[in-house]
């Protein structure tokens, strides 16, 4: 029982981490194509794909609806991204500390002890 918990866990963290990794590629490429008229901001709707990472292994990528678009077409807010950046860092941090306090508790098990 123990181990399909920490499988589950385990696994469902490293589906989060991937989409974490996917949306932090989306959100570099936006940033990067900040002056490219024409340019359309893209995302992952996040929440739906967690759901529906365990049937796939690649995040839709889809147009960010509702942004302003500048004269040249180009609808990329730096601020936004940049805050986008920063959040995507703060979830990735902590998926990683829960992943390496689930390998700790683990580790202790194995060893004979008893996890905190």
């Amino acid at each position: 029982m123990q181990g399909s918990m920490f499988e589950n866990v385990g696994g469902n963290m490293e589906r989060y981490m991937d989409l974490l990794t996917a949306r932090q590629k989306i959100v570099a490429s936006n940033i990067a194509n900040a002056d490219t008229p024409g340019y359309k901001a893209k995302d992952i709707d996040f929440q739906s794909e967690f759901q529906s990472a365990l049937d796939t292994h690649s995040p839709q990528i889809i147009e960010v609806p509702g942004l302003k678009v500048r004269n040249d077409g180009n609808n990329v807010s730096i601020d936004r991204e940049s805050r986008l950046l920063s959040e995507n860092a703060i979830r990735f941090s902590l998926a990683s500390q829960i992943v390496k306090n689930e390998f700790k508790d683990i580790a202790t098990a194995i060893q004979g002890g008893t996890s905190a």
